[in-house]
């Protein structure tokens, strides 16, 4: 049973998420929601996680200003983050990766390649 916080500016974008999540038949114990990135860091604060699913492009704080605040804090070694974005530069991803993200799924999406990604960085899978 897996922890997994979902970060999207859009409440539609986060259930759908939620229910992907389900979908691509990952147990989970609770999954946290966030508006932003300031709410997605004071729900990393305040509870165990196994993942972190985190758009870039929000309000009030953004997806690259969470992650940088994450790394600061040390908390990228202990939580790893997977980006889901429509914004797929190559460039942007490799600068995340830098930075420490663990993953890139670029919307629209599948529980498919969630269910991928989640299994790679989780599980160890390939």
């Amino acid at each position: 049973m897996y922890n997994i916080l979902v970060v999207d500016d859009s409440s539609v974008v986060r259930s759908i998420i939620g229910k992907t999540i389900g979908l691509a038949g990952i147990e989970t114990e609770n999954i946290f929601y966030a508006a932003n990135g300031q709410e997605g860091l004071e729900i990393i604060k305040d509870n165990w996680l196994d993942i972190v699913f985190a758009d870039i492009n929000m309000p009030v704080m953004n997806g690259i200003e969470m992650i940088n605040k994450m790394a600061e804090d040390g908390m990228m070694n202990e939580v790893p983050v997977v980006v889901i974005s429509t914004e797929g530069s190559q460039t942007r991803i490799d600068q995340l990766k830098e930075k420490g993200i663990q993953g890139y799924i670029r919307k629209p999406f599948s529980p498919e390649k969630i269910k991928e990604v989640f299994d790679k960085i989780i599980l160890g899978k390939e």
